[in-house]
């Protein structure tokens, strides 16, 4: 293990230098210190350059937990960014979902948790799209991503209830599988304590889930429950997707694997309590972004460009140019 000449960055693995590149960067993008308002989400939209989060939950002045939704607009330097007024209850994970922006909802005390739709742009409409699972209300839905069949997959821990926002859960905690186009949505994996991160291999023959169960919504930590990340198969019987061969492709060393993605190589990324842990397709850590405080989130930009969600800063990572995130292809 070697720490390069940049600070920031550290080699666990010589593959790690090729993504890297010759002159990686971290920079200090934006800075809030009235509340974190970079916690979760972001979603890169390219043709406006511009980058929607969302905040970490918030005490509003009627006692009612809240999220704020922010958009920064990365053409002005110093970046500039405002708050969104929406109707998407507790917003926390997002992505790119044709030109608009598909949200998980974790809902509240009196509304539900699910998938929203809301534009991009300006009124920042937005619409519940599914909130239930054949009636039984989602617990807190938390990440999602969307595959090239138009499918949707998320998953639903029960943060929202420990965290006091949301009803006593009527699911287990489970990834879910919803296909619009065929008015289905299926249960597609269980036995998670917290199922939190979820993403793609570049061909999509893999998905990742990480379990986020060590921290409990309650603040409870527990070194023995899991900071893992799990890889399944994706099986095809009787003409239906199945998640297959669960196993377990990594171990979080520091704090939890939040978010997480890929790139087009297949190496994943993940946000932990040291910053962004990156894995090659075989399960080999290669090295760490190190930002202090950790990172929740985070999503590729163009180029090997990284945007970092470290609550009350957002941080822009460039790593080599050749790197290129595997949800957009930039």
């Amino acid at each position: 293990m070697t720490k390069n000449a940049v600070t920031g960055f550290q080699t666990h693995h010589q593959r790690f230098d090729a993504i890297l590149g010759s002159s990686p960067t971290l920079e200090l993008l934006a800075e809030h210190q009235a509340y974190p308002f970079a916690h979760e989400a972001g979603v890169f939209i390219a043709e406006t350059n511009s980058l929607f989060i969302t905040s970490n939950r918030l005490d509003g002045p009627d006692g009612q937990r809240k999220v704020h939704i922010t958009r920064v607009d990365l053409t002005t330097y110093p970046v500039t960014y405002e708050e969104i007024d929406t109707d998407v209850p507790m917003a926390n994970g997002g992505v790119n979902y044709g030109k608009d922006i598909l949200f998980c909802g974790q809902g509240s005390m009196t509304q539900p948790g699910g998938l929203y739709r809301m534009s991009a742009t300006p009124p920042y409409k937005s619409e519940l799209l599914v909130g239930d699972f054949h009636g039984r209300p989602f617990n807190s839905v938390n990440d999602v991503v969307v595959h090239s069949d138009r499918s949707i997959w998320f998953t639903d821990p029960i943060y929202g209830f420990e965290q006091k926002f949301r009803p006593s859960p009527r699911l287990p905690s489970q990834v879910y599988r919803w296909s619009p186009r065929e008015g289905t949505i299926r249960a597609m994996a269980d036995g998670f304590g917290r199922p939190n991160g979820i993403c793609f291999s570049p061909d999509e023959k893999t998905v990742y889930v990480t379990d986020t169960d060590r921290e409990h919504g309650d603040g409870t930590i527990n070194d023995q429950r899991a900071s893992t990340i799990y890889a399944f198969d994706v099986s095809v019987y009787h003409g239906e997707p199945f998640l297959t061969n669960r196993r377990l492709f990594a171990f979080a060393d520091s704090g939890i694997p939040d978010g997480i993605k890929c790139d087009l190589n297949g190496n994943v990324y993940s946000g932990c309590g040291d910053g962004i842990n990156v894995w090659s397709p075989g399960g080999v850590l290669l090295g760490r972004i190190l930002i202090y405080g950790g990172v929740a989130n985070f999503c590729f930009g163009r180029n090997g460009e990284i945007f970092a969600l470290n609550e009350h800063r957002i941080y822009r990572v460039q790593l080599g140019g050749e790197v290129k995130g595997a949800l957009l292809g930039l």
